[in-house]
């Protein structure tokens, strides 16, 4: 459905469906002055959603949800599906994500598969009727009947980021006395010498006789 007034604005998600895939697009809320707000937003009406549930893999149609330039969805099968007000996003992305590597410093486009499997659930009204179980520290929001998907596919792929990315597995490093980037160069300084203060562990590491 269009807000006539405005013929840029979408109110409702667009639907394309055959008989066994529905694609979802993203819908643009339009700012104060004409600005776009949030243009990683794609809304989907919660009750809306039928019995066969969402298919989404158009890669053009999820790609607004990476907010930041830099990073580019490569592929994506994802599928959405309601229990009742519960809504379940399972599936998977393949994104390339520029990241620093934590060994040499230099920046390099990581390849990252992220594997999604979120259960929404309706917003509280309050967050004193809000009683978490063990089973319920994996479960997100969403409100007033509308789950934003673009945040899902950002949130996951965001979490999905090694902790230390490495550029390589072999990545040499720096060097600790003049900081060459020893994948680069071959370095000449003098190794340095073991802390004494660490000679106990040291001994404590070698196998027994």
């Amino acid at each position: 459905m269009l807000d006539l007034p405005d013929p840029r604005r979408y109110t409702e998600p667009v639907y394309v469906k055959n008989s066994l895939v529905t694609t979802i697009y993203a819908t643009i809320e339009e700012g104060v002055g004409g600005r776009v707000k949030d243009a990683g937003a794609m809304i989907i009406r919660v009750s809306e959603l039928e019995e066969q549930g969402l298919r989404i893999d158009d890669v053009e149609a999820l790609a607004p949800a990476l907010t930041d330039p830099s990073w580019r969805l490569e592929s994506a099968a994802l599928e959405v599906d309601a229990d009742g007000t519960d809504v379940f996003v399972r599936g998977r992305l393949v994104a390339t994500v520029p990241q620093t590597c934590g060994r040499c410093l230099e920046t390099f486009p990581a390849h990252v598969e992220v594997p999604i499997d979120v259960r929404l659930v309706p917003r509280p009204s309050s967050a004193d009727s809000v009683e978490l179980g063990a089973d319920d520290l994996d479960v997100d929001f969403y409100a007033d009947d509308q789950l934003d998907l673009g945040r899902v596919v950002e949130t996951e792929t965001t979490l999905a980021l090694p902790m230390k990315p490495l550029c390589r597995a072999d990545c040499r490093g720096l060097c600790a006395l003049c900081g060459a980037n020893r994948n680069v160069v071959r370095c000449t300084c003098a190794p340095r010498p073991p802390d004494p203060r660490l000679a106990a562990l040291r001994l404590a590491a070698r196998p027994a006789d």
